[in-house]
């Protein structure tokens, strides 16, 4: 018995009451005293901390303190005060050589009690700390959560083999020990967890993925933005909205399409053809060439391309009574011409990156006449008001040039040609 039991047991005989109640009345006022000086001792230390933290985090210009004020992080840890006096003076009113039962489960309790606390504490501390990184630019678009993820597992397991040591009474270092003989169970436990870790690494080391990439991965159905890196899945939205779950070690063994380098250059590619009718391929007559002539964007290109041509002839002695001899210019080349000079005049066009308009290998479907550029802008919906104006915009010129576009012979088609056999 504590001194401070035998004092307030002689007080209660005194006061007329039986040994044996005495006996049991003064553990309880002892019991009462320690938790009252917890309290007022928590919220002694609650008010005075806390506030005088409060008031710091007010007169500061960093977010850090502010945010800690937020999630009550300093609250978190104010909760192991409480337990660590508890457990101190648990045997002040329960004297371990009269009740050690009631004591060590108590004080078990305690323990526990504690551990959580700190665990509880560490969590929302790397939390805190994720959420700071990630207001910064340097770090804004690293998957910094996913190693945040692998740092709480382990401190969770920790805390969850010193939780299992505290109740069965042996050493933590002891339990670790015998981990060690069951690791291949655990691997195969944590096998997702292991693997979603080594993936991070790599697409971290890397650079591989960030969040805020577009990504397109066609064997997981996603196609959009990257919005979350943890450590056993990625998080993409789709551009339909609908959210595609995708393990992280997927991204590393199989293929995966990020079009972060098409938004970082400042343009998006446009890679189209449009098929032009042979038939209506032919030499320039000097009346289409003076049509064309009239034509803004082919005004120079007609008068030096005409001169080159005309010297080339008299220095070969062409005689260009008949067309096949000698170089001349056609309706096809002429329309190219004006392509290019379209697309280099188009505002809408990055003139920075490639921009051509070429030829492919002609088909039963016609001439493939492809353009190949880079919209000034890579947000999608301009994007695809870019391209459409664009050939928008050769559909209506070709007549113009004597071509035609090469098409399927349709219903209206036949119909056509029926009348006017008809007649």
């Amino acid at each position: 018995m504590s001194e401070l039991q035998q004092w307030i047991n002689s007080y209660l005989v005194k006061w007329g009451l039986v040994h044996d109640s005495a006996n049991i009345w003064d553990n309880l006022i002892v019991l009462f005293l320690v938790i009252i000086v917890t309290v007022a001792i928590d919220y002694t230390c609650r008010y005075i901390f806390l506030g005088l933290f409060k008031r710091f985090a007010k007169r500061t210009r960093n977010q850090w303190d502010d945010l800690i004020v937020e999630r009550k992080i300093i609250n978190k840890l104010m909760h192991l005060i409480p337990a660590i006096l508890v457990y101190i003076m648990l045997p002040l009113a329960l004297p371990r050589e009269e009740m050690p039962t009631l004591l060590g489960i108590l004080q078990m309790i305690c323990s526990i009690y504690i551990v959580a606390v700190i665990l509880r504490f560490i969590n929302a501390a790397l939390n805190l700390l994720l959420e700071i990184y990630n207001r910064k630019e340097a770090f804004k678009n690293k998957p910094l959560k996913g190693f945040v993820q692998i740092i709480q597992v382990l401190v969770f397991f920790v805390g969850f083999i010193i939780i299992i040591s505290i109740l069965i009474g042996k050493s933590p270092a002891t339990l670790f020990a015998g981990l060690g003989a069951s690791a291949a169970i655990l691997m195969l436990v944590f096998k997702d967890t292991i693997l979603g870790f080594v993936a991070g690494i790599q697409l971290s080391a890397n650079d591989m993925l960030r969040p805020g990439d577009w990504i397109t991965m066609t064997k997981y159905g996603a196609d959009g933005t990257v919005i979350e890196v943890t450590l056993n899945s990625i998080k993409v939205r789709n551009f339909d909205n609908t959210i595609t779950m995708i393990p992280p070690y997927a991204l590393v063994s199989d293929s995966f399409q990020n079009w972060r380098g098409m938004q970082e250059s400042g343009g998006r590619r446009v890679k189209r053809s449009i098929n032009i009718d042979m038939n209506s391929v032919r030499f320039c007559t000097p009346e289409m060439l003076a049509k064309f002539r009239k034509i803004s964007l082919l005004t120079e290109y007609i008068d030096t391309k005409q001169k080159e041509l005309e010297r080339y002839n008299e220095e070969h002695n062409i005689d260009d009574s008949i067309k096949v001899n000698g170089r001349r210019q056609t309706n096809l080349g002429v329309f190219r011409a004006y392509l290019v000079n379209y697309l280099k005049s188009n505002p809408d066009v990055n003139k920075d990156l490639t921009c051509m308009v070429r030829q492919l290998q002609p088909t039963e479907k016609g001439i493939p006449m492809e353009l190949y550029f880079f919209a000034a802008t890579t947000v999608w919906i301009p994007y695809e008001g870019i391209q459409s104006d664009v050939f928008d915009h050769i559909l209506a010129v070709l007549p113009e040039f004597g071509l035609q576009v090469f098409q399927e012979v349709s219903g209206s088609d036949l119909h056509h040609l029926r009348i006017q056999t008809s007649n």
